[in-house]
């Protein structure tokens, strides 16, 4: 760095130092822009790692998902649903040679459970089938998952989660221990293994897995089921199975055409489309309104610096006639706003980074760190700096000596 150099730096570090409240409103522009958009960036990578996690764990490249009434995954069915049977669906899997494995579900959520101690919780109840283990991809990482014999004889035995098992024992070994699910005892046999969230966000560590026909008969006293799982051989068949099995639950619900399915059918093409809009709306719409941020900072900062110049024009003429050049004027005029803007936006990095990590904990969404979201900060800062310095520099420069001490 030249002796000029040095000495326009330090002047103009002097210039921001002398107008501390300027300075301070051009920082904020850009702080708040900065930590808008570091926020938004962060929370939607986080976001769009969790939906691929959850897209992996629920819908492999083989999957379909067949759900009563369309609209929950897990639960009972909706008013105006297709009433789903356990052996409506082993007839429909009969007809369909491309599936090799299936599961069907029924389920209860925020059901009240207490443990012998007293300990209570609450916590989502799936009934499953002795093949959930391979359909849905999750064991038990102690204990044993029930078997065939288990489900046949609506066994009272439960896997549950790592928080259900924190909460009604504590540190203790929750292997053999009883609980208590409505009015009927289960025995634990299994710890779950953790399995992150469904396609609703809900904590699958916070839910108990019993046999199916254990929840129907002993706890919900119902005949049906609120959906199934099937896995196809080929992967490249999926969406010509789907279609099949639309076709026949249709042609068994008697539905004339046109008239809308009572069930809805989900395969991991369909998923993976609504994960595309999704994320558009992350990381396009949502950066754009935080970028309306940058440039009202922009305007501002442009605006105060116009502001600065005109309050300036002894100065400038009294350095102009001591030999600076048009030059140094421009540059300082640019140094003093890009220095306050990439301030602010290092102040806004860090203020969005905290907000991301605190909402990332809040909606769990695990670490949220994103060298994206640190190098997007500080170019858009910077970049906004030397925008809005151009304009108020290049004034500053065209003054001359005479009429500035005028």
């Amino acid at each position: 760095m030249s002796r000029t150099t040095a000495r326009l730096v330090a002047h103009s570090f002097k210039a921001l130092n002398r107008f501390r409240f300027r300075s301070a409103v051009l920082m904020l522009g850009s702080l708040v822009g900065v930590t808008a958009l570091t926020l938004v960036v962060s929370v939607g990578k986080g976001a769009e790692r969790k939906m691929l996690s959850t897209v992996r764990q629920l819908f492999g490249g083989s999957s379909i998902l067949l759900i009563t009434g369309g609209g929950r995954i897990l639960g009972g069915p909706r008013p105006g649903a297709a009433r789903l049977t356990l052996d409506e669906v082993a007839g429909l899997v009969r007809q369909l040679p491309e599936v090799e494995a299936w599961d069907p579900q029924q389920g209860l959520t925020g059901e009240p459970v207490r443990s012998a101690g007293g300990a209570t919780t609450t916590a989502r109840v799936l009934g499953e089938s002795e093949r959930f283990e391979q359909v849905w991809n999750r064991s038990v990482i102690q204990g044993e998952p029930f078997d065939a014999a288990a489900v046949a004889g609506s066994a009272r035995v439960a896997l549950i989660g790592s928080t259900v098992a924190r909460d009604l024992f504590g540190a203790e070994d929750p292997l053999g221990a009883e609980i208590q699910i409505g009015s009927v005892r289960f025995r634990v046999t299994g710890l779950l293994e953790p399995f992150g969230t469904d396609a609703h966000g809900m904590d699958r560590v916070a839910e108990i897995v019993v046999p199916l026909t254990t929840l129907q008969r002993r706890v919900m006293n119902v005949d049906t089921i609120s959906g199934a799982k099937l896995l196809v051989r080929d992967p490249a068949r999926v969406e010509a199975t789907a279609k099949a099995l639309k076709a026949l639950l249709r042609e068994r619900h008697a539905l004339a055409p046109g008239q809308p399915n009572d069930f809805t059918v989900i395969t991991a093409t369909q998923v993976q489309k609504m994960v595309g809009n999704v994320e558009r709306v992350l990381f396009v719409f949502l950066p754009l309104v935080a970028a309306v941020s940058l440039v009202v900072g922009c305007v501002v900062a442009a605006s105060l610096m116009l502001a600065s110049v005109s309050a300036r024009v002894g100065e400038i003429g009294l350095r102009r006639a001591v030999g600076a050049r048009p030059g140094d004027i421009q540059l300082q005029f640019l140094l003093e706003t890009a220095v306050t803007s990439l301030g602010g936006g290092v102040l806004g990095l860090v203020a969005g980074l905290g907000l991301a990590q605190w909402a990332a904990h809040r909606l769990t969404l695990g670490g949220v760190f994103s060298w994206q979201a640190i190098l997007l900060g500080l170019g858009a800062s910077a970049l906004t700096g030397l925008l809005a310095g151009v304009a108020p520099a290049r004034r500053a420069a065209r003054l001359e000596p005479a009429d500035a001490l005028r």
